[in-house]
């Protein structure tokens, strides 16, 4: 087994980051993966997740090889898709895009869709799909209005937070909270911890 082991997060997304120290989990380094997200033609959101997911985790898997500091440590990569049906929408970067989705996203469901990629020390690759079905209520323009004008949505898969304002929109969710979030805590410590990773090393950190 690996007690101590060390974890490189191939991503800078700060909801990940806070969702691993969640969980106790310190990773050694933050090595985001740049990679294409485009979809690719028929691709259907579950596909795009898993895909994505695996292609950050090659990625940074290649670029710590070249770096002997990072012997042994674990690589965990994920990419989170929002979808109407087969629709998947866009990580919201201009505040129309963040309307678009949330005139689609008003009083009704849709799916979140998480990949989690692990690479382990001995080069093991081990995959994850996660879904959680989440239910807004009807949105009036007013609001929609009020919440771009936070700036919660930029950069966000779907246009908007769970962990933050838009929170107070969801009617109902099945599946996983921290899956919505960015990062599904209780299947991501599972592939972790199924490969020798010690995921409650640092829970006595403090004692």
């Amino acid at each position: 087994m690996s007690d101590g082991a060390k974890l490189v997060l191939a991503s800078g997304s700060p909801r990940r980051i806070e969702l691993l120290q969640q969980a106790g989990i310190e990773p050694c380094r933050i090595l985001p993966a740049d990679v294409d997200e485009t979809p690719a033609k028929n691709e259907i959101p579950r596909s795009l997740a898993k895909r994505l997911s695996r292609e950050k985790a090659e990625r940074a898997a290649a670029i710590m090889a070249e770096d002997k500091t990072a012997a042994g440590a674990f690589i965990l990569a994920a990419d989170t898709a929002v979808a109407v049906g087969r629709r998947i929408l866009p990580k919201a970067t201009i505040s129309d895009e963040a309307v678009d989705c949330l005139q689609l996203l008003s009083g009704r469901s849709h799916r979140v869709y998480t990949g989690v990629c692990v690479i382990t020390p001995s080069g093991k690759m081990r995959q994850k799909l996660v879904e959680t079905r989440v239910r807004f209520k009807r949105l009036s323009r007013r609001e929609i209005d009020r919440y771009v004008a936070s700036g919660e949505w930029r950069g966000k898969a779907g246009g908007y937070a769970i962990q933050g304002l838009a929170g107070s929109w969801v009617v109902k969710l099945v599946g996983s909270y921290t899956n919505v979030v960015g990062l599904p805590l209780y299947e991501t410590t599972g592939l972790l911890a199924g490969d020798g990773f010690d995921v409650h090393a640092g829970w006595n950190a403090g004692a």
